[in-house]
């Protein structure tokens, strides 16, 4: 935890949730005057099994589809691994080019940016209904669509729009998630809500609230769980992540309007403490 004082957020106990950027959104909390509690819940890894993504990167090289659409700045980034490994990252970035790209949000749309490419079609609210709602105008039959998926969630809502709309779906799946933290010290931060310790828990994925409950459910402490976040103020980084803390029993009061993403979820925490 961080010894500062002073700012918008001296004082305040912090749960962050956060994994892959754990250290810049504590930081930009404890610059504030935060006392954070670091807690990763999910780890992100290669998909256990490596041949289908393998061949998906090939076929998407040999016969391109004609649309792309990307969950997750996470899932391009895989690809582009394997597709370097395989020795086809030239290969998949000038066919990429190609392509017409539909984006869910910032953090695809930045990654491609970083190949030097851009979204042909990006799509706000970053929602599976916010692409259903993009794509609806579409003429979509006979249409090959690769679509990268994210861990747990198959996404049928999505994939029914595109089937009764005559697309040909590709889809692919280029990362895991696993457990991060040890579950006793979840369950620390379980019961430091319930009981009151944390004036702030900030969720920034859905599969976070997903490990708070399989970590309760197999404790016997759903009830704690819920209780806590009954007392715990709640930030979501988006309305994907809020709708999954509200299914588990929160309420979330801070949560950005527009954009996203880490930044604007902690002007939103300093403007709620400040």
């Amino acid at each position: 935890m961080s010894d500062d004082v002073g700012g918008e957020l001296a004082g305040r106990r912090i749960v962050v949730p956060e994994t892959r950027e754990l250290d810049v959104l504590a930081r930009m909390l404890e610059r504030h005057g935060a006392a954070v509690l670091r807690c990763p819940l999910v780890s992100i890894r290669d998909a256990p099994d490596q041949a289908p993504v393998e061949a998906w990167v090939r076929r998407f090289v040999a016969t391109p589809p004609d649309d792309l659409i990307l969950f997750t700045g996470e899932g391009l980034g895989r690809l582009l691994a394997v597709a370097r490994r395989i020795a086809l990252e030239t290969e998949f970035v000038a066919v990429l080019a190609g392509v017409r790209k539909v984006t869910r949000g910032p953090k695809p749309a930045s990654r491609l940016r970083s190949i030097n490419l851009k979204p042909d079609i990006p799509v706000e609210p970053a929602t599976t209904e916010g692409i259903i709602a993009t794509l609806s105008g579409e003429a979509l039959a006979d249409r090959r669509i690769g679509v990268q998926l994210y861990p747990d969630n198959p996404n049928h809502e999505l994939f029914d729009f595109l089937a009764a709309k005559g697309a040909i779906l590709e889809p692919v799946l280029p990362y895991v998630y696993g457990s991060e933290s040890d579950d006793r010290e979840v369950l620390a931060a379980i019961h430091a809500m319930a009981a009151g310790e944390i004036d702030l828990i900030t969720f920034t994925s859905s599969p976070q609230l997903r490990r708070l409950q399989q970590v309760a459910d197999a404790a016997g402490c759903s009830n704690t769980l819920r209780e806590g976040l009954q007392r715990t103020r709640i930030a979501a980084v988006g309305p994907v992540v809020a709708r999954a803390a509200e299914a588990a029993g929160g309420r979330v009061s801070i949560a950005p309007a527009e954009n996203f993403h880490m930044k604007p979820m902690v002007s939103e925490i300093l403007a709620a403490f400040g």
